[in-house]
């Protein structure tokens, strides 16, 4: 444990912990939970977990159907919240929203919280399918193409120390299944100023995405295009330069300028 860590332990309140943490065991495998489910996977009294929710449901953040309990819409409040709250998404909705209109095909946004990919903001056209991807959903971002943008500042070592497991987790015939392998992909993309893939994590899709960086040079957030496959080939360069061109301007305003990266595209 870190020396930054050993004191925040200090002023750690041990019912909010355990609150929050109750809170984390709900996702989408897991939409309906019982008490005595969640005493058995936080190793926690049952009248202890009983007393949780009970407080949780009285502030909105459960509901109770039944015997079950699941997220309620405090949750979600605070979630938009929070988004509506990030430059980022402030200053990327319209420039998404163009994109979008200019292409004609779903535009993202997406950041990284540790092993996966989040998406903060998204445009889709009303022409095509709808898609399954939305606002908040989290993907692996060893196994996507927006994931491999917002690696790029790693190095190998600090990939081992993300990834410190042999094999990686396949997700289809083109993830990398060693950290290296990861890293040389990474480092291609970086090379090129943007990456590219048909089929990555889902065999229909293509999707092309450049890197939005801050005003230290860090990479904050991958913005990307996805475009059903079959339809990229005859207009590749043109959706290239519309994704760089975008998230370059995202840079730019976020107060990006490229003297401040070790590293050109």
């Amino acid at each position: 444990m870190s020396e930054k860590s050993e004191g925040l332990e200090r002023y750690v309140v041990p019912g909010l912990e355990r609150g929050l943490k109750l809170l984390l065991e709900f996702n989408r495998q897991n939409t309906l939970l019982t008490a005595p489910e969640l005493a058995k996977r936080l190793d926690l009294p049952r009248t202890t977990v009983f007393r949780l929710l009970a407080t949780l449901e009285s502030m909105g953040f459960v509901t109770r159907h039944g015997n079950e309990y699941r997220l309620g819409m405090a949750v979600l409040r605070l979630g938009f919240e929070y988004l509506a709250s990030l430059e980022l998404t402030e200053l990327g909705q319209p420039i998404l929203n163009r994109l979008s209109q200019e292409i004609g095909y779903s535009c993202n946004l997406v950041v990284r919280d540790e092993r996966s990919i989040v998406y903060v903001a998204k445009v889709t056209p009303p022409t095509i399918l709808a898609s399954s991807v939305n606002v908040g959903t989290r993907l692996p971002a060893h196994a996507t193409v927006l994931g491999r943008i917002l690696l790029e500042d790693l190095s190998l070592a600090e990939l081992h120390e993300l990834y410190p497991e042999e094999q990686l987790p396949g997700y289809s015939d083109s993830t990398p299944r060693t950290v290296p392998d990861l890293h040389a992909m990474v480092q291609q993309d970086m090379q090129r100023g943007y990456a590219l893939s048909e089929g990555f994590f889902e065999s229909s899709i293509s999707t092309i995405a450049a890197p939005v960086r801050d005003s230290t040079g860090k990479v904050v957030a991958a913005l990307g295009a996805t475009i059903p496959s079959g339809h990229i080939d005859d207009q590749l360069q043109p959706l290239v330069k519309l994704v760089r061109n975008n998230a370059d301007e995202l840079s730019r305003l976020l107060g990006y300028t490229r003297g401040r990266r070790a590293l050109e595209y």
